[in-house]
């Protein structure tokens, strides 16, 4: 007779692979999380304190930054990525994070590998204050190829329903505050690989005191911490991902207002001299943060307090007009 496990799919390792992430998720919960894990959805209860809330949600990938780690057998960052991409999302509508989900399919379940990335994704859920309460694991032999997986996350936030539309806040003169990306973030990895391979580049090549692999595969910063902190401080927030400065800061302004950029004034990680020569400034700044992965929109009167309470700084303003100038 003809099994599941001579399919391809192996319900025992399914299994042990939940048994082992036990430790890694249940270090995620808040007060909030009601039950275990085990069961056929993960529950959590609403906070108090709201007038008016709504639930937000977000989902995302880490895109060909996995491929990087898989060829490279460096798993233990892109659940960070994965976190990262969805609750970075969130608090641009004034979201607080309550809990994620992640989806991770495979060909054949490698428990060790998956325990990785498992655990990965609960040190992201950590730094976002939020829980990992359930996920789906998937053994798919026919789709994807021996040793492949992906992964999916999502974020699931509160806010008050009059705060998530940011645009209405935003005002001609305000300023424009970056807070550091900590590399490519989890964006244009298609790009830089093929950077990489065009320069011949390895792994191992020094830039600066660090190997390449480890400046790309730098897990992107996750930004809540920041957000909680200063959010009254704020009229809006801009994520910088696919689509760079030029096409996501847009998305906080109200018609008739854009922002000049001052091009000198941002600090680019070490990572970014790999594209010297080779990509042309606008294909950069249509593709990647450049060293921005958050902007903060705030009044003039409010600068110097975040200036003093984050390592955010300063590097533009909104104006009249539309778009984004990069000066």
């Amino acid at each position: 007779m003809i099994t599941y496990k001579d399919a391809g799919v192996d319900i025992d390792a399914g299994n042990e692979f939940v048994n082992a992430i036990k430790p890694h998720v249940k270090s995620t919960f808040t007060p909030l999380v009601l039950g275990g894990i085990g069961s056929f959805s993960g529950a959590i209860k609403l906070p108090s304190g709201y007038k008016n809330p709504a639930i937000l949600g977000a989902t995302d990938g880490v895109g060909t930054k996995l491929r990087l780690a898989i060829d490279a057998n460096r798993l233990d960052k892109v659940g960070e990525d994965l976190v990262a991409m969805c609750v970075n999302d969130l608090i641009c509508n004034f979201a607080t994070p309550l809990f994620f989900l992640d989806y991770y399919a495979t060909a054949k379940l490698d428990i060790n590998s998956a325990e990785v990335v498992v655990k990965g994704i609960a040190e992201g859920c950590k730094k976002a204050s939020c829980a990992l309460i359930g996920g789906e694991t998937a053994e798919m032999p026919s789709m994807y190829e021996k040793g492949d997986f992906d992964l999916a996350g999502f974020a699931v936030g509160m806010a008050e329903i009059d705060e998530i539309d940011r645009a209405k806040f935003v005002k001609k003169g305000d300023k424009l505050l970056a807070l550091s990306s900590s590399g490519l973030h989890s964006n244009g990895y298609s790009l830089a690989r093929k950077v990489v391979e065009s320069k011949g580049l390895k792994f191992d090549d020094k830039l600066g005191d660090k190997n390449l692999i480890d400046l790309l595969l730098e897990p992107t910063r996750i930004y809540v911490p920041e957000f909680l902190k200063l959010k009254d401080k704020l009229n809006a927030l801009a994520h910088i991902t696919g689509g760079g400065l030029v096409e996501n800061l847009p998305r906080v302004f109200p018609v008739g207002l854009g922002a000049k950029i001052n091009v000198d004034a941002i600090k680019r990680p070490e990572i970014y001299s790999i594209f010297d020569g080779v990509v042309e400034q606008a294909e950069l700044y249509r593709t990647f943060n450049m060293g921005v992965g958050m902007v903060l929109v705030v009044s003039p009167e409010n600068v110097k307090f975040i200036l003093e309470d984050s390592d955010a700084y300063e590097i533009g303003e909104v104006v009249e007009g539309s778009g984004v100038e990069l000066i």
